[in-house]
């Protein structure tokens, strides 16, 4: 009898394992198949996406927008559904959470600045999924487009500032594997002039600055259903004197492909100055410092007047 049941414990554990076994390999069956598809997704995006970044119509590259992003993420949907994904796209924030969990009393730093730069990216891939994208500018160099998403003025620790907010398309990047970690390393460095000037053209002002602040130059690391190869962020500038008129705005984006070439692309924004973007007339400008400068650089006028001489 003992046999019997030693017999039967045996066979019981067999069919235990092979069950596991089975159930482990569709599981990594299952999973290789949800990447495979997914890369079929973001396949499909980038084949799409060149005419998007290079369209130099602007009015057919706005038109374009809603249709293109629609086909994108009805693609994810569909993706999600075949293999239960995460539809509210939040897994980020889920795994800050098992994170600070894990941690116990020992909290994370940076917890609360990772969970500002997911919500920042949030906001755009909403805007994206949702048909809302409508940016206020946009221009094509060199391959990459940029757009500027929005202008609003907001409180900044307590003071009215403008935001322009922007994402740049195409920018050159390259995966690396750190043992075994894998990392995207995006090549993206950004140097910008505003020039203020009267509605004569006479200069008044200049602000100058590099990188965008909130840069986030691989939000698939934040929502992996992001569309493919942007960067994200913005600038906050003081409000402006009263009497400027006209602002241009040059952006310069450098970016370094992996083959070893540069796209060095410039995007030239020139527009009237909104009220809500100035100071009143008895306010002073802060953080303005005195620079020597020829006059026919600062004064149109003047520069006309000496190639007359």
């Amino acid at each position: 009898m003992k046999r019997y049941f030693g017999f039967i414990v045996l066979i019981a554990l067999v069919i235990l394992a092979a069950v596991t076994s089975y159930r482990t390999s569709a599981a990594r069956t299952k999973e290789a198949e949800r990447e495979a598809d997914f890369r079929r997704v973001q396949t499909v995006y980038l084949e799409r996406v060149g005419w998007m970044r290079t369209n130099p119509d602007e009015a057919s590259y706005r038109d374009e927008l809603k249709p293109f992003f629609k086909t994108y993420f009805e693609d994810v949907d569909a993706h999600l559904t075949r293999f239960e994904g995460n539809t509210k796209f939040d897994s980020y924030l889920q795994e800050l959470e098992k994170r600070e969990s894990s941690a116990g009393e020992k909290k994370d730093a940076r917890g609360g600045d990772r969970k500002a730069f997911y919500e920042y990216a949030r906001k755009q891939f909403d805007s994206l999924r949702e048909g809302r994208y409508r940016p206020v500018w946009t221009a094509s160099d060199k391959g990459m487009r940029l757009d500027m998403v929005s202008s609003d003025v907001v409180m900044v620790m307590g003071k009215p500032q403008v935001r322009l907010q922007m994402a740049l398309w195409g920018a050159q990047r390259v995966e690396k594997e750190e043992g075994k970690v894998k990392k995207m390393v995006t090549s993206a460095s950004f140097d910008t002039v505003w020039k203020l000037t009267d509605a004569k053209g006479k200069l008044l002002g200049e602000m100058r600055g590099a990188d965008p602040s909130m840069k986030i130059d691989y939000p698939e690391r934040l929502i992996a259903e992001f569309p493919p190869q942007m960067v994200l962020g913005h600038y906050d500038l003081d409000l402006m004197p009263a009497d400027v008129a006209k602002l241009e705005m040059t952006i310069n984006v450098a970016s370094h492909a992996a083959s070893g070439g540069n796209a060095n692309a410039t995007y030239v924004w020139k527009l009237d100055v909104p009220s809500e973007w100035k100071l009143g007339a008895n306010e002073t400008w802060e953080g303005a410092t005195q620079e020597e400068r020829p006059e026919e650089e600062i004064d149109p006028a003047k520069a006309s007047a000496k190639k007359g001489e």
